[in-house]
């Protein structure tokens, strides 16, 4: 029974079917025609609703005896399965859930979050079973912040392919761990694996211990996005102990409301905040140094020669260790051993770009925040495999949305 807001009965649509008289039904395993069995009492399933009201598809459905499966309800155009809800009811929810949240798509065609949640589960499933993974040359790895709090639970491993013209999600699994990372490529199978020419990642330690053991064949580049961020993570720290130094003298108001424009790209600072910039690089103090450290290094990617690059990277850490700023040298160290890696950029220029990683963790948390959070792993994983798969589905006749 349906109900508008009022909790009122609302009126709907109720279409009875049956089966040709003289037809035999299909085994829903293998499709083949068997002798029926017997029927069974009428069932409902809801159906895409018309001209605002609810459609109900109405079946005795009939038991088939199959030799070889044995005794079964038949196979049904509309239905797979005990859901009571049809498959392009299924396509309809899922579709609508791609625009809005999914409790919102329950109270906008009357069902429940559980109908919502289902018909995104049947349509992921599909998908997953029928998608195709044999153009799959470049995948990116990351990691991505999920629920509350920083405990290892609390991020996913996600698995991106980042070919030119097909970029989407092949994978994801719960916590950062090298064991979530061999699953993720396990499901992706050998073949796909043997197959890559470039892997885009992080300094995670886990990611890059994989990627060597796992896809040793490819070109493995470093995610010139973390790099940046830890170059801004060490700015940051500078600033913060720079502010605690001078609490209470005159010096420390240069740093006064100065955190995200540090933190910006030195070109798009404009007007009165570049003045302040330019004042506070002038003033020699630690955090003007930092900056311009970090905002030196934008240079690097400039590059195209290897050797150039390289030579670059060792005069600039140089100037880093000694700078006597602990954060800069810490960053200095990292690139030092990621040296390889980090050249890495330059040898797949032209064929590889690391900025659809961050792009499609931006969708990621647009999902997240649309939906106002998943309080289960499940839950977010379906969300994400339906919204950034590119998944396969079944053909229908119309289009709903």
């Amino acid at each position: 029974m349906v109900e508008d807001e009022g909790g009122r009965a609302a009126p709907s649509i109720h279409v009875r079917l049956s089966a040709r008289e003289g037809s035999r039904p299909k085994c829903p395993r293998c499709q083949r025609r068997c002798p029926g069995y017997d029927q069974l009492p009428p069932r409902s399933w809801s159906f895409v609703p018309l001209w605002g009201l609810a459609v109900w598809l109405v079946c005795s459905p009939r038991r088939v005896h199959c030799p070889e499966h044995g005794v079964h309800v038949e196979s049904l155009p509309w239905s797979d399965g005990k859901s009571p809800v049809s498959i392009p009811m299924m396509l309809f929810l899922a579709t609508w859930a791609r625009r809005l949240s999914w409790g919102e798509v329950a109270r906008v065609f009357r069902t429940s979050w559980e109908s919502v949640e289902r018909s995104i589960r049947w349509v992921v499933d599909w998908g997953l079973r029928h998608r195709r993974l044999d153009g799959v040359r470049s995948i990116g790895i990351d990691d991505v912040h999920w629920g509350k709090g920083k405990a290892g639970g609390n991020f996913l491993t996600v698995i991106y392919q980042i070919d030119a013209g097909s970029r989407r999600l092949l994978g994801v699994g719960r916590q950062r761990t090298e064991k979530t990372l061999r699953a993720g490529l396990d499901a992706l199978g050998a073949g796909v694996v043997s197959g890559l020419r470039h892997v885009c990642s992080d300094m995670w330690r886990p990611y890059l211990k994989v990627v060597a053991e796992r896809a040793g064949q490819a070109l493995h580049v470093l995610d010139r996005f973390h790099v940046a961020m830890h170059l801004n993570a060490a700015v940051d720290e500078v600033r913060r102990g720079e502010v605690s130094r001078l609490r209470g003298k005159p010096m420390a108001r240069r740093l006064k409301r100065m955190r995200w424009r540090l933190l910006r790209r030195g070109s798009r600072v404009r007007g009165k905040a570049r003045e302040k910039l330019r004042r506070l690089v002038a003033s020699k103090m630690a955090t003007g140094r930092a900056w311009v450290l970090k905002e030196g290094f934008q240079d690097f990617w400039k590059y195209r020669s290897v050797t150039w690059a390289r030579g670059f990277m060792k005069a600039w850490c140089g100037r880093a260790m000694r700078s006597r700023l602990e954060p800069m040298k810490r960053v200095a160290r990292m690139l030092v051993a990621h040296e390889g890696l980090l050249m890495n950029w330059f040898r797949a220029r032209g064929e590889l770009s690391s900025g659809p990683v961050e792009g499609l963790n931006n969708k990621i948390r647009v999902v997240t925040r649309r939906s106002y959070g998943f309080r289960t792993y499940e839950a977010m994983e379906l969300a994400l495999y339906h919204n950034l798969g590119r998944l396969p589905e079944p053909e229908v006749t119309h289009k709903f949305c």
